[in-house]
């Protein structure tokens, strides 16, 4: 009888034994160090206990939460297709596998931005319809994808093989030039004629897109509508964006069962009276799903005062150039994870965009008269060989563990530590932290009565999944 209660007990032992060990729950950790000394490298499991201790505690309340999360990528320019196409097929699979797969080290990029037409990292200008100088196409007609199909395309398919899932927003840089108020890629405006062509333009390209088995999720109406001296640009004032939009664009994808969502703005921080006008537009709002941002001016918090002025609409970033020099010692990891992965989200963006995929040594390609020489590549290309730039990296902290449907939770944003969680579809939580003070710091995780203690280095960032 002795022996038998003495094997009931120690069975029991054994099971709590077990439950404690499950309910410390263990806590992934990823590491990019400032040093280099780790690079988006796995380290060694945290976990959660009872012990309390005096150390500033980033507390996690996921009763409270915010947005919904789309993805985190890059936009495939046409001179990143470019350059990605000409690798040889091995190569190119596993380049592509490590940006867009998710096991092992892989990243997981959930979100890619294409340029409608030739954006300013293309070899050359084009649209979807070049004609002649006093040439014109009211119906659309000559319309052809054209040089997309050489590499963009190509690309965007074998991605599409590694995550059928992955949004894709596209945006133009510029109209055909028999559209605009001057026969050039850079500046002018859209001439009133040829608005509802335009919005054919669109519909055309959703629709032609879908036929090579790329869905648009998302458009947006014009790249940087106030910055007119690109090489392709195009100004493109709030009032005649409201009216584009209502009487033209809005109405042609209704017609055409277009579903893609309508992104207005797509520009910089510094300006969130312009989507803030359009929005105020009830004609114009009915069509709208949200307005895009860049950070090149501004600050980030514009994003929450446009998110306050229409609630139910929303917030995406849609660019951003993040660049280093590869022959530095330390990598300013701090600084797009602070700004564009912390940022962003905090203040309501569903996903965010970094800008731009591949470049080569010299960053080539771009267009002349206002092309991007210093705007390098989440990774360089050389032939069949890769480098991993800055952008790869800060993107990668959140892409391989945010995935679509991810829904931002509370914390509190300590100074030194700024910091977001996410909880993912499949229940973990994700935490992003960059310290950005001048030392060290040691610092508390805490969720539901269970604490666990984090280090980091200064200058480094880090994600922890549990």
């Amino acid at each position: 009888m002795k022996l038998k209660n003495t094997a009931v007990l120690f069975g029991l032992l054994c099971t709590l034994s077990a439950f404690n060990v499950a309910a410390q729950k263990e806590v992934d950790v990823w590491l990019t160090s400032s040093d280099r000394s780790a690079l988006f490298t796995q380290q060694k499991n945290l976990a959660f206990t009872n012990q309390t201790n005096n150390n500033p505690s980033i507390e996690i309340n996921e009763k409270e939460t915010y947005q919904s999360i789309d993805g985190f990528g890059y936009t495939l320019t046409g001179g990143s297709a470019q350059h990605i196409i000409k690798m040889t097929a091995p190569a190119r699979a596993k380049l592509l596998k490590e940006l867009f797969a998710t096991d092992g080290n892989n990243i997981g990029v959930s979100y890619i931005r294409l340029s409608i037409g030739a954006s300013d990292l293309n070899e050359k200008v084009f649209s979807y319809n070049d004609l002649s100088e006093g040439q014109k196409d009211l119906e659309q007609a000559k319309f052809d994808l054209g040089p997309d199909r050489a590499d963009v395309i190509p690309v965007m398919k074998e991605i599409l093989a590694i995550n059928p899932k992955i949004k894709i927003l596209g945006s133009p840089w510029s109209p055909p030039l028999w559209m605009k108020t001057a026969y050039d890629a850079r500046g002018g405006q859209l001439k009133p004629q040829y608005y509802q062509s335009y919005a054919s333009y669109f519909v055309k390209y959703v629709q032609q897109m879908k036929k090579e088995g790329i869905r648009i999720d998302a458009i947006t109406v014009q790249n940087e509508p106030l910055h007119p001296g690109n090489n392709p640009s195009m100004l493109m004032v709030a009032p005649d964006q409201a009216t584009f939009i209502k009487k033209h664009l809005g109405p042609a994808f209704k017609k055409a069962g277009i579903t893609a969502k309508i992104i207005l703005y797509d520009h910089n921080a510094d300006r969130p009276d312009y989507p803030i006008s359009i929005l105020d537009d009830p004609e114009a709002n009915k069509y709208i799903d949200g307005s895009g941002f860049h950070l090149y001016g501004g600050s980030i918090e514009a994003l929450t005062d446009v998110h306050n002025a229409h609630p139910d609409k929303h917030i995406y970033f849609t660019e951003q150039m993040v660049i280093e020099n590869p022959n530095d010692k330390e990598i300013n990891i701090t600084n797009p994870v602070r700004r564009l992965i912390i940022g962003a989200t905090r203040n309501w963006s569903r996903n965010v965009l970094e800008w731009n995929l591949a470049a080569d040594p010299e960053n080539k390609p771009f267009t002349d008269r206002g092309g991007c020489p210093m705007c390098q590549g989440a990774v360089t290309i050389n032939g069949d060989n890769y480098t991993r730039n800055l952008a790869y990296y800060s993107i990668g902290h959140a892409s391989k563990f945010v995935r679509p449907g991810s829904v931002r939770i509370a914390s509190n944003d300590l100074k030194g530590l700024p910091n977001v969680v996410f909880r993912t579809p499949d229940g973990k939580k994700v935490l992003i932290v960059a310290n950005t003070s001048n030392e060290s710091q040691t610092f508390n995780i805490s969720l539901g009565g269970k604490t666990t203690t984090a280090s980091l280095n200064k200058g480094s960032v880090a994600t922890y999944i549990f």
